[in-house]
């Protein structure tokens, strides 16, 4: 944000000068007053410094520019509707993913396998906003869907609470950021199980409960899927702010108002503050998202927490 000459401000004046006719020169008080204000005149490691201690200390997060209001006001809401989008298509499409791997597995070679793997590589090699224009066409043009570029119908933004008709309406405004973030989420979490289970199901230790008379599904699912779930839940502690960060492209090509429009008004008018913090938070995420899946992945494996344990 502050590797591009000028700032918030500069920008004012530019906008201000167009709109009234009014010479830069004769903004320039004004444009003082304001670096004062929000302390932008201040070197940056200072403004970073401020930005840090006012955080730590009262949770503040700084003063939208372009709203002139806290910055935890400007992203409450679209905060929340992102979180609420992302851990539906994380739980979503894991576990798709995780199915559709073991089906691959199961099958190899075969047409389920083949059309697992199309699925998969489809999901990991067409762009999510490629999706979205494309869905958008669709859409907008060809199906003249009503529900586009809100989170619900106007009759339902100003009622309170949530019914079951205000939660179907907010599904007929919402299934395309789903359906495409399902998609992107569960394909390589098929490859990757796809593979794992491959490599499981030659180990001796499946040979051996195989060789003892177990059914074919107790060696599936008691001894070599769980084994392979290993580096799938890994995998999961750093896809969670993937899942956010792909659904904010698509809200950015549908409009859905959540974290995605936010960012980029918000690059454009250059409210440091408001990015600083979006990303702040998706960086907190991933730190959490990564200390989750090491607590699921010691619930699942004895061997892990007996590693902990013995590890002090």
């Amino acid at each position: 944000m502050t590797a591009v000459p000028g700032d918030f401000v500069d920008g004012w004046q530019a906008r201000t000068s167009a709109q009234t006719g009014q010479d830069i020169a004769s903004l320039q008080p004004q444009a003082d007053a304001m670096r004062e204000r929000f302390g932008l005149n201040e070197p940056l490691p200072v403004q970073y410094l401020i930005w840090m201690k006012n955080i730590v200390l009262s949770g503040d997060f700084g003063q939208s520019f372009v709203q002139n209001r806290p910055v935890t006001d400007v992203i409450e809401l679209r905060l929340w509707r992102t979180m609420g989008l992302a851990v539906v298509t994380l739980v979503l499409g894991q576990s798709l993913g995780v199915m559709l791997g073991i089906y691959a597995a199961t099958n190899q070679y075969r047409m389920g396998d083949n059309l697992a793997t199309l699925f998969a590589f489809g999901g990991i090699v067409i762009p999510r906003f490629v999706l979205a224009l494309v869905l958008l066409y669709f859409l907008a043009f060809v199906w003249h869907w009503p529900y586009i570029g809100a989170f619900y119908s106007p009759e339902y933004q100003v009622q309170e609470g949530m019914s079951l008709d205000k939660f179907w309406n907010l599904l007929l405004h919402v299934w395309p950021i789903l359906v495409i973030s399902i998609w992107g989420g569960s394909a390589y979490t098929t490859r990757m199980m796809r593979g794992n289970l491959l490599d499981v199901m030659n180990a001796q230790y499946i040979e051996t409960a195989r060789a003892k008379g177990l059914s074919r599904r107790k060696v599936l699912f008691r001894h070599a899927v769980p084994n392979a779930l290993h580096p799938v839940i890994m995998n999961m502690g750093g896809r969670f702010d993937y899942m956010i960060k792909g659904e904010i492209e698509i809200a950015i090509v549908l409009g859905i108002p959540t974290l995605g429009p936010l960012i980029i008004s918000s690059v454009t008018d250059r409210d440091m503050y408001v990015i600083a913090a979006i990303f702040l938070l998706v960086a907190t995420l991933l730190i959490i998202g990564n200390l989750l899946a090491d607590i699921v992945l010691a619930l699942l494996d004895p061997r892990v927490r007996r590693a902990t344990v013995a590890g002090g």
